[in-house]
């Protein structure tokens, strides 16, 4: 799915949909071929744990991954939740905020 390239691991992301909407996480984990991501604090369930060798048992929250569609980038620069564009520096692709016009990626 074309929307997870532009989304990468380290972001901060806003849910536009569902119950977690207007929420704000930090992406852990993305999975390209599913169009999936894994954000802080977005989608979390309760899940029952048994003791395993020196992890202790009981109920931990754990992150479940949700659909990109359903998150839009929010720019490091400005704090806006926005769209991404692509813009050639130095001969590289790089994103950059649709609102400030500042590049997103570290050079």
């Amino acid at each position: 799915m074309e929307n997870t390239t532009r989304i990468k691991k380290g972001d901060t992301v806003l849910m536009l949909s569902g119950k977690n909407k207007g929420k704000k996480g930090k992406v852990v984990k993305v999975n390209p071929e599913k169009g999936t991501l894994i954000a802080e604090g977005i989608n979390v369930a309760k899940r029952h744990q048994k003791p395993m060798n020196k992890m202790p048992g009981g109920i931990i929250d754990k992150a479940l991954p949700f659909l990109a569609s359903k998150a839009i980038l929010v720019c490091p620069r400005c704090g806006k939740p926005t769209r991404v564009g692509i813009t050639k520096v130095e001969g590289k692709n790089r994103r950059t905020c649709k609102k400030c016009k500042e590049i997103m990626d570290k050079v």
